[in-house]
């Protein structure tokens, strides 16, 4: 089924590898507005990760062996990854804070990220600081998406969203910003940003992506109903990150008209 599934999302995906917004990023400006847009998505991906975590594995007392112990190991590997990796000084670091640093040193405006985070730590509802926030609908829907599939509790469709939206995507599509980015920048000093798409692309496709597919494949077994809403899940999260895609697009135009007004 994994590959049936594939196959189905294959148009979206191409639409997602090939998208028209690589080739727009030709100034730094437009670099910054593309990761002020994305960091948004290197955010949430947490909380699906731990909504796997939650699901699959045991984190609250008393401690039971739970689940798979290779599904298990697939969800403990990532979070050790993602949270407390090593930076580009050799340094523990999540991705997240790497992504950070990496706004910071190519000029980015993040206090977005910053205001919507402060509100989230306050523990306000999280639909309503999404629905309440002044961000671009862009980025409003695709984290009322993402929020949709962690509270839905139902851990194959929590399962597809991570892997067929952003695990089994990530190399191709993060291949393509940097090969853009590097063509169009070669005098920046992008290191911090193009170490943070290194690691993803390292970890996702030698490790990550082949095991979160079997994660799927374990957790759907031979149900198909829980096939058909994998499928489901995994449509709408890339057309929610083609979404995302579209708006920074549509920003980085409007930035280009004004320039050249």
């Amino acid at each position: 089924m994994i590959k049936e599934i594939n196959a189905s999302l294959g148009p979206l995906t191409n639409q997602l590898i090939n998208h028209p917004l690589y080739k727009k990023i030709n100034t730094p400006e437009h670099l910054q507005i593309f990761m002020e847009h994305h960091v948004f998505a290197v955010w949430d991906f947490m909380s699906l990760l731990t909504a796997l975590q939650e699901k699959l594995t045991k984190t609250t007392n008393p401690w039971l062996p739970i689940g798979d112990p290779e599904t298990r190991y697939l969800i403990n590997e990532i979070v050790l990854a993602e949270e407390t990796d090593i930076d580009i000084h050799g340094k523990r670091q999540s991705h997240f804070e790497m992504y950070l640093d990496a706004m910071t040193a190519a000029g980015a405006e993040k206090k977005k990220i910053e205001d919507f985070l402060m509100q989230v730590s306050h523990g306000t509802d999280i639909f309503l600081i999404i629905a309440t926030s002044k961000l671009p609908v862009s980025i409003k829907k695709f984290l009322k998406n993402t929020f949709e599939v962690v509270y839905s509790r139902e851990p194959h469709k929590i399962a597809s969203a991570f892997t067929f939206g952003r695990e089994g995507l990530i190399p191709a599509m993060f291949s393509s910003i940097i090969k853009k980015v590097q063509e169009s920048f070669p005098d920046e000093d992008l290191s911090l940003f193009k170490y943070y798409f290194d690691r993803h692309i390292e970890l996702d496709e030698e490790e990550h992506g082949p095991m979160a597919y079997k994660m799927v494949e374990d957790l759907c077994g031979k149900d198909q109903k829980k096939w058909d809403e994998a499928k489901e899940t995994a449509e709408t999260s890339l057309r929610s990150r083609l979404e995302l895609w579209n708006g920074i697009e549509t920003e980085i135009e409007e930035k280009a008209k004004l320039e050249y007004a």
